[in-house]
């Protein structure tokens, strides 16, 4: 087995910076808010687990569906030798890829957890073990800097994540992107589609609750990180669709007048009976908009593959 290496672009105390951040900004603007990437710690990450299994929450199945039945063509259209996955995780679905891949040498994880980092090139190597390997400890979101590693590349962004992103945030990532492409390169995006309203809501408010304690979950991240007395008890989930924005909106509701202390900030929060704070957008788009934010980038939309539903999309661009 060949190993592999592991380089960190962020400081040791980068996410407790972050964190800090993110909650004193959030929770001290009108209307409060907290982003989502403050649902994944070891609790969050179980959950998210069980919402992916969920009858209502479509989105994994369908990214799948398509990345099996379409892998041979994206390695056609692409040539790639090394794979780069933004928020690559746990490297599940890239497997597919990495499979349909024949003239693939390298494989690039960027992630912002080491241990999700070490235990998927432990895994993977396993497996494939002539894969060359560079796992990047990095935000995806600041400017990244890639290892040498042969071309073509196809850096793959999966998942629907983008939709977390608020518009000017995409911008910003999609532009940033269109810095690491070459000529020949290519970027593999998963993007959520809009449709009807009542399926949206459904996979992000499921009838068993999963979601919603995920939602909670960020609170007791904030209880734990920084000493904060949220009771998850005191706010209701809610999941709603804006037409306009066209994104999911889930959010936090207070179930009653209440005061929070976030000791680690020196801070006391206080919310009114009703109010609202948002956890997470999730965008959905359609192919004229994904066309029209990647061009804006300087992009090239090449290629658009639908689940045989039509519910979600993996698209190529390449560099203009």
């Amino acid at each position: 087995m060949s190993p592999y290496l592991l380089t960190r672009t962020l400081p040791e105390d980068a996410t407790d910076a972050a964190l800090r951040a993110d909650v004193l900004h959030g929770l001290t603007r009108s209307p409060k808010s907290l982003p989502p990437k403050w649902f994944y710690d070891a609790r969050g990450s179980e959950l998210f687990e069980e919402i992916t299994a969920l009858d209502e929450y479509y989105p994994t199945r369908a990214e799948r569906e398509i990345l099996l039945a379409r892998a041979p063509e994206i390695a056609k259209a692409t040539g790639a030798r090394t794979l780069v996955e933004l928020g690559s995780g746990s490297s599940e679905k890239t497997r597919h890829l990495l499979d349909a891949l024949p003239l693939l040498r390298g494989y690039v994880p960027v992630d912002v957890s080491e241990s999700a980092l070490t235990g998927a090139a432990d895994s993977l190597l396993a497996e494939r073990p002539d894969l060359q390997v560079h796992a990047l400890i990095a935000d995806f979101t600041k400017d990244m800097e890639l290892p040498a590693m042969p071309g073509p590349l196809l850096i793959a962004f999966l998942g629907g994540t983008i939709g977390n992103l608020l518009p000017g945030e995409r911008a910003e990532f999609l532009a940033a992107v269109r810095t690491l492409l070459a000529p020949g390169d290519a970027l593999l995006l998963g993007t959520d589609l809009v449709k009807e309203e009542s399926v949206l809501v459904r996979a992000y408010d499921d009838a068993s609750g999963v979601t919603a304690a995920f939602n909670k979950n960020v609170l007791a991240v904030v209880d734990r990180e920084l000493g904060a007395d949220f009771d998850p008890a005191d706010f209701d989930h809610v999941a709603r669709w804006d037409s306009e924005q066209q994104w999911i909106e889930m959010r936090l509701r207070a179930r009653r007048a209440l005061t929070v202390k976030v000791p680690e900030l020196d801070l006391v929060v206080t919310f009114d009976e009703g109010e609202e704070m948002r956890t997470e957008v999730s965008a959905k788009f359609t192919q004229d908009r994904v066309r029209t934010e990647l061009a804006g980038a300087g992009m090239e939309l090449t290629h658009w593959w639908t689940d045989e539903a039509g519910r979600f999309a993996l698209s190529l661009a390449t560099a203009v």
